[in-house]
């Protein structure tokens, strides 16, 4: 979420499933600072709309809008609230681009750049892809980088780009497109949620690694976004084991980061040899390592010995 340049709110979101979309909602009013009776029913009105990702790199927000275009009765559609309700089916009607399990969209506010976690498909067929996801199957996801025309993130179309291609760039059939400095321990694969710092630097968290054999655990990478390392990766934080790291994010002067460990001590599901986790045997104790403990979901702090901003 963010204020748009004309002042109104815009919301950036994802439908976390496979092969479904982008979307974005634009209110109908500005926001107004300081004047909590103005703002408190903002979100009530305004247009919500999905992404057509073309092959030329623009992107079309295409309006969710009753009784525009095949949004109509005749399709079943007999007010705004079927279109919302059924929103998915009316993204198919449109021709919105199918999507590789979009979950996190954040925007850069100081760039005005938008990124989209896009986890993974392994649904996906080879014969099945498109400009903006370009791998079938594509087990270890991308993020695309949308920018608005001048910032303006209420425009009707916008310019897209493949940050990155997910997955061990050692292995030439993955198809990974990291920056050749990043290193054998700073790649990443199942990118979920995502936070965006002061500088431009992009914080990826993950969801799945451990699952799709990529030989490790989920956590949390640094992964430049402007300059001449551009889609280079660091590993920051790694999860505990049989966790997902989820909701990264800063405080105001990047001192802190926030992080949230999920069902840390689960087995690995994508292995068919791994012991089911059970309250006697679980994978960890994290974060009381006690007996008489389960392991806990937990948000943790992390914060810099000495002070300063965090990856600086």
């Amino acid at each position: 979420m963010l204020v748009n340049r004309d002042g109104r709110v815009v919301v950036y979101t994802g439908d976390d499933e496979v092969f479904e979309r982008v979307y974005r909602f634009v209110t109908a009013r500005p926001f107004g600072p300081g004047d909590a009776a103005a703002s408190r029913d903002l979100l009530d009105e305004g247009t919500l709309s999905v992404a057509r990702y073309n092959a030329d790199g623009t992107v079309d927000w295409l309006p969710l809008v009753h009784g525009e275009g095949p949004l109509t009765a005749a399709n079943g559609f007999h007010s705004q609230a079927d279109v919302v309700i059924e929103a998915r089916r009316a993204a198919d009607l449109l021709g919105a681009t199918r999507m590789d399990r979009p979950e996190d969209v954040e925007a850069d506010p100081r760039t005005g750049k938008v990124y989209v976690m896009l986890t993974n498909n392994t649904k996906r067929r080879a014969d099945d892809t498109d400009a903006a996801n370009p791998r079938g199957a594509n087990p270890f996801g991308h993020i695309v980088e949308m920018t608005p025309p001048d910032g303006d993130h209420a425009a009707a179309r916008y310019t897209w780009d493949v940050l990155v291609r997910c997955g061990d760039p050692a292995i030439a059939a993955v198809g990974a497109t990291f920056h050749p400095a990043t290193s054998r321990d700073g790649w990443f694969g199942m990118p979920d949620n995502c936070a965006v710092d002061h500088m431009g630097r992009l914080w990826i968290a993950t969801d799945g690694n451990a699952a799709r054999r990529t030989g490790r655990t989920d956590g949390v990478w640094g992964l430049e976004t402007e300059g001449p390392l551009r889609g280079a990766s660091k590993l920051f934080f790694r999860c505990p084991v049989g966790a997902e790291m989820c909701g990264p994010v800063f405080g105001p002067d990047d001192e802190t980061l926030f992080v949230a460990v999920q069902h840390p001590g689960e087995s690995d599901e994508g292995d068919p040899n791994a012991p089911p986790a059970t309250f006697e045997a679980p994978a960890t104790r994290w974060p009381d390592f006690s007996a008489g403990m389960p392991p806990r979901p937990s948000v943790v702090a992390v914060t810099r010995r000495g002070g300063g901003r965090i990856g600086t």
